[in-house]
């Protein structure tokens, strides 16, 4: 049913300070974590490589219901109280599958937990047969997509999923690892004052360790094993939950663009992973993720880079977007609503395969400009950070990069380069007849001069880091300057008020 390398992750703790320092980052409007060094966004590929979930077939959705009470009580066999709830307590659950007595551990992470519910509840379903297992299994399948893929908050049941679950053998059809990501990018867009995130948040958790390993959050385990959430576990911290958020809020202000890997799974050997090739169709592609009346925009094209191409400066999102959906959690929802006819377009996106990203840019620098000017003061205020509200300091710095990116790949070219004049030479020194001479003559000349083209571009490349890193170290001098200049006024004018209020108080004395 497409759920079996999902149902065997094993346990992965909660790295709970992660998550929270993440979602500070979190814009709903591009829905995509503003950073100092760009976008980023978890896309299709991180999904299916770190879960093994499907994120190829049918898009999860279809009519939401004001009341779920008759599909609850025909194919789950359960009796709903509440004529016009959307949910089923867990508990309740529990107990039709015999595994009542599993009940969250204290410290256990809601994945634990499903996990280790899953191994009681199979050994449940074995005995089931016929028209008992079906129901049994649908059971089963709303508590793990109820509660890991499209959670809740508490304790309650989300049946919003159960149409799809009426015909067994179509449930594996659908694209339930986008259905996550939408669901994800939801929970991440809402209230800062809301501190945990909704679903399946370990994804959210190793994506981490492979963009940004210098946070050294993940330990490394059992390499080689897929999906790739496997790989990993969680570096314990003993320091308190508010320290260790303020420390990767600072870490997070102060990577160096280079330490970010925009490429992580180059090298992948993709063999044991049929998920991968299956979802691949989707992997660059800009897309619209549905999960029933959630469906939000992958916006892609903010992160070419992830997909091997330099990021060009596009107009970035906002919240004046054609379609909007109803609410927040489909509990807001008070009446019947077909999301195929209400989300038609984005489900004729989905249905096409989105768009393709691509990018003519040469470099990043144009972007690392724009983002500047447009995030400057949103994003640039760290502690540890320079004081930088217009963002000036950050767009040198992501334009020096991009300058070492080119010049590192130009040196590449001229190493390559060099080696085929090398065998051009020998060539030459070679040739037989004077037939094959002049052929080999014109090849190795082409090839010289190709070699001094591009070890002249790598010279004038190597002037221009120069002068960057030293604009960087002159204007970074500047803003504080600026920055002193402008507490100096605020300064004397708290000497002035202290001298008069110590003459006045003098005075008073004397009297």
């Amino acid at each position: 049913m497409g759920f079996g390398p999902f149902l065997r992750l094993d346990e992965l703790t909660l790295d709970v300070a992660l998550i929270q320092a993440l979602k500070e980052w979190w814009d709903p409007e591009c829905h995509a974590f503003l950073l100092p060094w760009g976008h980023m966004v978890p896309t299709l590929e991180d999904v299916a490589r770190i879960t093994g979930m499907m994120v190829d077939g049918q898009a999860v959705t279809g009519v939401t219901y004001t009341c779920y009470q008759e599909m609850v009580e025909r194919l789950l066999g359960l009796e709903v109280t509440r004529g016009r709830s959307s949910l089923v307590r867990r508990v309740r659950l529990q107990a039709s599958l015999g595994v009542a007595d599993a009940r969250h551990q204290t410290g256990e992470g809601q994945a634990n937990y499903m996990g280790r519910l899953t191994a009681d509840a199979r050994a449940a379903l074995v005995e089931e047969e016929g028209a008992a297992a079906d129901r049994d299994l649908r059971r089963f399948l709303i508590l793990v997509i109820g509660k890991l893929i499209l959670g809740t908050r508490g304790d309650p049941v989300s049946c919003r999923c159960l149409p799809l679950l009426e015909d067994l053998t179509q449930v594996g059809s659908h694209a339930w690892g986008a259905a996550l990501l939408a669901h994800l990018f939801d929970s991440l867009g809402t209230s800062g004052r809301e501190t945990g995130v909704v679903g399946f948040f370990p994804f959210l958790q190793v994506w981490a360790y492979y963009y940004l390993p210098s946070l050294g959050r993940g330990v490394p385990r059992w390499l080689g094993t897929v999906p790739l959430l496997q790989r990993w576990r969680f570096h314990r911290d003993e320091r308190s939950l508010h320290l260790q958020v303020t420390l990767i809020q600072d870490a997070l202000d102060i990577v160096p663009f280079g330490h970010v890997e925009w490429t992580p799974y180059a090298g992948e050997d993709d063999a044991d992973q049929p998920w991968v090739e299956q979802g691949r169709p989707y992997f660059d592609r800009e897309i619209w993720l549905h999960a029933f009346n959630t469906v939000v925009p992958l916006h892609l094209w903010l992160v070419a880079r992830t997909v091997g191409l330099h990021q060009a400066a596009v107009e970035f999102p906002t919240r004046q977007r054609v379609w909007e959906r109803l609410g927040r959690s489909f509990r807001g929802i008070q009446q019947v609503t077909d999301w195929r006819v209400r989300a038609r377009k984005q489900l004729e996106d989905w249905q096409q395969r989105g768009r393709v990203v691509t990018s003519e840019a040469t470099s990043d620098e144009d972007y690392f400009c724009a983002y500047a000017r447009r995030y400057g003061a949103q994003v640039y205020k760290g502690t540890r950070r320079p004081l930088d509200p217009e963002g000036r300091i950050a767009s040198l710095e992501g334009v020096l990069h991009s300058t070492i990116q080119q010049r590192d790949d130009l040196q590449r070219t001229v190493t390559q380069l060099r080696a085929e004049l090398e065998q051009a030479q020998q060539m030459v020194g070679g040739a037989s007849t004077s037939r094959d001479e002049p052929g080999c003559s014109v090849l190795k000349g082409r090839l010289a001069a190709a070699v001094t083209r591009a070890e002249d571009a790598t010279a004038q490349l190597r002037e221009r880091e120069a002068e960057l890193r030293d604009a960087l170290a002159r204007t970074t001098t500047l803003e504080a300057e600026m920055v002193e200049l402008r507490l100096r006024p605020q300064a004397d004018e708290a000497t002035g008020l202290r001298r008069m209020v110590e003459e006045l108080c003098s005075q008073l004395g004397t009297e």
